[in-house]
């Protein structure tokens, strides 16, 4: 298992919270999954099973971003449930 920790930009509530946690522990290979405001997400997953990639796609597609990541845009204040 691999520790993948990620800033979360977009998330506003505990909605937001809830609703990138449900994203992240859906894909195969997830373990543990732990999501906080503002804005951090640690993931547990298997290498052979998923990627870092596919973690920040699900946040994307759950309406979120991950600053630093390979689609990180310029300052986005709203997103998700709340947004």
């Amino acid at each position: 298992m691999q520790t993948e920790t990620m800033n979360v930009t977009g998330m506003t509530c505990g909605g937001c919270v809830s609703k990138v946690t449900q994203a992240l522990t859906a894909l195969p290979g997830v373990g543990h999954v732990d999501v906080s405001l503002p804005g951090k997400a640690c993931v547990d997953f298997d290498e052979k099973l998923t990627s870092r990639e596919r973690l920040q796609a699900a946040v994307k597609d759950a309406g979120y971003w991950v600053a630093g990541g390979k689609e990180a845009t310029a300052s986005r204040t709203k997103g998700g449930c709340c947004g």
